[in-house]
């Protein structure tokens, strides 16, 4: 979660509204039989849709008894036949820039917000 904390600038709090908007999408795409292109189909189109970019370097993945396992989840729609298993938990993570979508370590390579 991202909390806004203080006086936080509208575009910020846009950027966090849209990322927020994006997770659900990709949740609500969550159904036995779906695709993990799905999840990303839908974050990505909701990121795009509101004019920014989503990080490609980094993608959700499966949680179980470790916190990175299997089944990495893309958060751009890049065709995928995986289908997940049923029982199976996801992390969809989504990471939005509001310039473009590289990244360094820490920050956007742009130097926008993300």
């Amino acid at each position: 979660m991202t909390f806004a904390v203080g006086e936080v600038a509208e575009e910020a709090l846009r950027l966090m509204r849209v990322t927020e908007e994006s997770l659900e999408a990709g949740i609500a795409c969550c159904h036995p039989g779906r695709r993990l292109h799905d999840i990303s189909a839908a974050v990505q189109a909701v990121v795009e849709d509101a004019g920014y970019s989503v990080v490609r370097e980094y993608v959700g993945h499966g949680i179980g008894r470790n916190m990175h396992e299997d089944r990495r989840s893309r958060t751009t729609a890049k065709r995928d036949g995986a289908c997940p298993p049923g029982g199976m938990v996801l992390a969809i993570e989504p990471m939005v820039n509001a310039g473009g979508a590289e990244v360094d370590p820490w920050t956007t390579a742009d130097g926008s917000h993300r």
